[in-house]
């Protein structure tokens, strides 16, 4: 029997290695030629079902099979190491029911196993698959487009004559072999996808591939708006966030950072907020133009930057992934689509976040979100930037001016992080932060208590550090004695808030460690493979 484990996550996409036998390993997304690797393909019978069948043709007609284990978006229950998602070639070309389909069998289908999308793989449609959560695939869809005498590319199918026009110089085409092109062509796409998921960008990889394809740009949008996708993206990443499309704004990282920002975190001070610009230099405050709108609010209002895609960033929340690591074409304009999404963020932030007086910093498109959310809110904004330049002598003047009565207070970046992290408002008077920023450790006179990750922006609290947090516990069985890293079968529970790069305690019978997840709650408690938790310090009692 085969066995697949998950190396490296991407939110549903994977690299993993899928061992055949103690000689034979598979690196996975891989193309294979399934037939040889699984005989038993040949004389299957009856677990060809249509994924659009309903309950009774489910129950009368489906037939599992043995390895690999079929199965079918009616399914209840799923076992088996490599799943075979019957006629999925069917439903590719429908957004909804691909979306559909595909959330209902990753709730019930066994996270540590590897997923077979038969007769469905070209090189147009491998990088959404394997954004979709999909790890294997087989030739039949490249060998029948050849056969059609189509030439497959990234960007599409062509006529075979395309392959005299200098497109590509692979071997194949070399050889005017249409079908090895077609081959190689799948070959390179499924290891360029591979390349993506080892830099955590994926979604970029898939946002760029998918411009072309209608039902793929649909179903890129279907897949933003599901929580069954959502719930295995990581909570952050240390990678870059390019915000390059349309699409950018619906990604499940903003609303995710946005909803802890609203629902989880308290700002420093409630009486004077300013609403200031963002920067291209991340973290803001290291940008020139923040140095001087720090230098003048001076301590005498709480910062909040509006900014596009992510809506909402706290100053105490700045370096914390997406707000410290996204990128985004500057144009200086506000789409309608872009500000209504940031209004809705803006409207439910002040609505929750009562200030005494918010102060209204912004230019162009950010002025006009701010104005419109401040009405839905019932707020009335003071404007300081009224020459749309909010760097010039005149604007920073009359910021400074409306500051001028108000008292200066200290801005706890450490206490706004544990809220947002944790969910937990902890005491943090008296600790001090020391090294230069953003590369910092927190302590409380002279003990430990974190340091700040300056990739992620998260806080890695040390043993003393867990004394002041609840929750983000996992718990290992007892017997189970690590001898590094926390594998998932030895895990007898766990916080149901954890999610992949969360900072976690892990504690058992006579041991104690401090970590980062790899993976999530759920998949910790359904996994039977694979590290679950990457321990850096443990404590052995």
């Amino acid at each position: 029997m085969s066995l697949f484990d998950a190396r490296k996550r991407d939110g549903n996409a994977r690299i993993g290695n899928l061992k055949l036998s103690d000689e034979e390993n598979i690196s996975t997304p891989a193309v294979l030629d399934t037939e040889s690797v699984f005989p038993s393909l040949k004389e299957r019978g009856f677990s060809n079902l249509p994924p659009s069948a309903g309950k009774a043709e489910f129950e009368k007609y489906f037939v599992a099979g043995e390895e690999p284990t079929a199965v079918h978006p009616q399914s209840e229950s799923v076992e088996g190491s490599v799943l075979l998602f019957s006629n999925w070639n069917t439903v590719i070309s429908d957004a909804r029911r691909h979306a559909d389909y595909m959330e209902k069998l990753l709730a019930v289908c066994p996270p540590d196993a590897a997923r077979y999308a038969p007769a469905c793989g070209l090189p147009s449609n491998a990088a959404s698959l394997i954004y979709l959560g999909f790890d294997l695939f087989d030739y039949t869809a490249v060998d029948l487009a050849s056969v059609q005498k189509k030439f497959c590319t990234p960007e599409g199918e062509f006529d075979a004559s395309y392959m005299e026009k200098g497109i590509c110089d692979c071997p194949g085409c070399k050889a005017g072999d249409l079908k090895l092109h077609n081959r190689l062509a799948l070959e390179k796409e499924i290891a360029l996808a591979r390349v993506w998921i080892e830099q955590g960008q994926l979604r970029e990889f898939m946002e760029m591939r998918c411009r072309l394809h209608a039902e793929q740009v649909s179903l890129l949008r279907h897949v933003d708006r599901r929580p069954g996708f959502a719930k295995n993206l990581p909570v952050v990443r240390s990678s870059r966030f390019f915000a390059n499309s349309s699409e950018s704004m619906t990604r499940a990282e903003i609303a995710f950072f946005e909803d802890r920002v609203i629902n989880r975190f308290v700002p420093s001070r409630t009486d004077v907020c300013v609403l200031l610009p963002c920067a291209a230099r991340k973290p803001y405050s290291l940008s020139r133009s923040h140095q001087l709108f720090s230098r003048v609010v001076d301590g005498r209002a709480h910062e909040v930057i509006v900014t596009s895609p992510l809506g909402v960033v706290p100053r105490e929340l700045e370096l914390i992934y997406p707000a410290g690591h996204y990128d985004v074409p500057v144009t200086g304009y506000w789409d309608k689509e872009e500000s209504a999404i940031l209004v809705e963020y803006l409207t439910a932030y002040l609505t929750k976040h009562r200030y005494d007086r918010v102060i209204c910093h912004l230019e162009g498109g950010a002025k006009e979100v701010a104005t419109t959310a401040a009405e839905k809110a019932g707020v009335e904004l003071e404007f300081t930037c009224n020459d749309d330049k909010p760097l010039s002598q005149d604007s920073l003047r009359a910021l400074n001016d409306t500051l001028r009565e108000s008292r200066k207070r200290r801005t706890d970046p450490i206490r706004g992080t544990l809220l947002w992290q944790f969910g937990e408002l902890v005491d943090t008077k008296g600790w001090l932060p020391k090294g230069r920023y953003p590369n910092q450790k927190i302590y409380d006179k002279k003990t430990q208590l974190f340091s700040i990750d300056p990739e992620t922006g998260l806080l890695r609290p040390t043993h003393e550090g867990w004394k002041h947090i609840n929750g983000y516990r996992v718990w290992i069985s007892d017997g189970f004695v690590p001898q590094g890293d926390i594998l998932a079968p030895g895990i007898a529970d766990c916080d149901p808030n954890i999610r992949e790069g969360d900072e976690v305690f892990v504690g058992g019978e006579g041991y104690q460690a401090t970590g980062k997840t790899t993976m999530g709650a759920d998949e910790m408690k359904r996994s039977n493979r694979g590290v679950a938790v990457r321990v850096r310090k443990t404590n052995r009692k």
